[in-house]
C-alpha cells in the first residue's frame, strides 16, 4: 500500500471479524472491486480475522485491533491510538461496532465516518440510547434495503444523520445459471430427477430453520418426488435443527453440510433457494441463488420484499408459518414452475443488485469529502 505522496483515498473498514457471513463477504467483495487506482484500502477486525481475512492479499491491508475491556466502550483509547496510527481518510464502520469504532474514529481525528447498517439490531432501550450516540458521530448512516431505513430513522429519531440506502449486490458476470457438476448428488447419494431444497446461511435462531425444517416435513408428507433439504452453514443453532429433523421424521433426508467453497456449485443442484429468516437486512446468499437463476421462495422480513420485487411477490411468505412455506415450495416444486420463476430472479438481480452498482455508490460516499483529508496528510 501507499502513502504520503499519493493522492488515493485511504479507507478503513472496522468490523467484528471477517468469518463466514453474508456481511463479511459484502465487505469482502467491496474491498475486492474498489478502484485501487482511487482508493487504498485497509481492515482493522476487533475479534478475529477467519476466512474472509485470507482472501484480502492484494487488495487490503489487514489489521488486528487492541485487546480492550468492555469498559472501552465508554472511551475507547487503544482503538483510538491504533485508528490514528492508520491515518484513514474515511472509516467505514459496519454492524456491531458502530458505537465503539466511531467514537474511536473521533476521537483518532478521521475526517469522515461512515456506517452500514446489515440488518435490525436488538431494539432495547439501551441499544437505542447508543446507536443515537453513534448516530451524531457519524457523517452518512447506509441501509442496505428501504425497509430498514425506515427502521432506523423511528430507532435515531433527530439523532440520525443522513440516512442512504445502498443495496448489497453481487458478481451477476460470475454468478449465472450454471449446469451441475453432480459432485452434490454424487456426495449425498442422491438419484439424478431428486429435487434439491437448499439454502446457505448461519445456523443461528435469527435464520429460522427450525420454521424450514417443519415446512419441508410438511412438504415431503405431500409429494411423491423425495425432496430432500440441504443447507450449507454452520452456527449455534446446528444441534438443535439436527434433533428437530430427528423429531419430525426426516433425518434421512436433511444434510447440513456446514461451510463450503463450492456455493456456485452447490446453488446449480438446487431446484429452489428457501429462507425462513425472522430478520434480515438485503440477503447477500438470496441474491446469489436468484443470480444463479435459482427459484426463491423466502419470508417477507426486512429487505426481502425489496429483493423480490412486484413480480416474484407471490415467492414471499409470512414468518413462522410452516404450512405457508411449505405450500410455496410445492408450488415452484411443480413440474415447469422453478424455471420461470428462477428466470425473473436472475433478471430482478441483473437490473437492480448488481455489485459493480454497490461499489459504485460506495466509492462516491467515499469521495464525498475525502479527498480534502487526503491531501491534509500529504502535508
Amino acid at each position: 500500500m501507499s502513502s504520503g505522496g499519493d493522492r488515493r483515498i485511504r479507507v478503513l473498514h472496522v468490523i467484528q471479524n471477517l468469518n463466514y457471513g453474508g456481511m463479511e463477504k459484502l465487505m469482502a467483495d467491496l474491498v475486492h472491486q474498489l478502484d485501487p487506482r482511487l482508493f487504498e484500502s485497509h481492515v482493522l477486525t476487533l475479534e478475529y480475522q477467519g476466512r474472509y481475512g485470507r482472501d484480502m492479499a492484494g487488495y487490503a491491508e489487514v489489521h488486528s485491533g487492541p485487546a480492550m475491556s468492555k469498559l472501552s466502550l465508554l472511551r475507547p483509547v487503544a482503538l483510538a491510538r491504533c485508528i490514528a496510527s492508520l491515518r484513514p481518510d474515511v472509516v467505514h464502520t459496519h454492524s456491531g461496532v458502530w458505537y465503539k469504532a466511531a467514537r474511536a474514529a473521533r476521537l483518532a481525528g478521521a475526517a469522515r465516518v461512515i456506517h452500514t447498517e446489515h440488518g435490525r439490531q436488538p431494539d432495547t432501550l439501551v441499544s437505542r440510547l447508543i446507536d443515537r450516540r453513534a448516530a451524531r458521530l457519524t457523517d452518512v448512516l447506509v441501509a442496505v434495503s428501504t425497509p430498514l431505513r425506515g427502521f432506523l430513522e423511528g430507532r435515531l429519531g433527530r439523532a440520525a444523520p443522513r440516512i442512504v440506502v445502498v443495496h448489497n449486490g453481487v458478481d451477476v458476470a460470475t454468478l449465472r445459471p450454471a449446469a451441475p457438476s453432480g459432485q452434490l448428488r454424487s456426495e449425498l447419494g442422491l438419484a439424478d430427477g431428486q429435487p434439491i431444497v437448499g439454502s446457505v446461511g448461519r445456523l443461528e435462531p435469527v435464520k429460522g430453520y427450525e420454521v424450514v425444517l417443519e415446512a419441508f416435513a410438511l412438504l415431503s408428507r405431500r409429494v411423491t418426488s423425495r425432496p430432500v433439504l440441504v443447507i450449507a452453514g454452520d452456527g449455534s443453532a446446528r444441534p438443535a435443527l439436527e434433533a428437530a429433523a430427528t423429531r419430525l421424521g426426516v433425518r434421512d433426508r436433511v444434510h447440513l453440510l456446514g461451510w463450503r467453497d463450492d456455493t456456485a456449485d452447490l446453488l446449480a443442484h438446487f431446484r429452489c433457494f428457501v429462507l425462513g429468516s425472522w430478520s434480515e437486512g438485503t440477503s447477500v446468499s438470496l441474491l446469489e441463488a436468484m443470480a444463479s437463476g435459482i427459484a426463491p421462495v423466502v419470508t417477507a422480513v426486512g429487505g426481502n420484499a425489496d429483493v423480490l420485487g412486484p413480480a416474484l411477490a407471490d415467492q414471499l411468505v409470512p414468518a413462522g408459518d410452516a404450512m405457508a412455506l411449505a405450500n410455496g415450495l410445492e408450488r415452484v416444486l411443480h413440474p415447469g414452475a422453478a424455471g420461470r420463476v428462477a428466470s425473473l430472479a436472475r433478471r430482478r438481480v441483473e437490473a437492480a443488485f448488481s455489485l459493480s452498482a454497490m461499489v459504485g455508490e460506495y466509492a462516491s460516499l467515499y469521495a464525498n469529502g475525502a479527498t480534502v483529508g487526503a491531501l491534509a496528510r500529504e502535508g
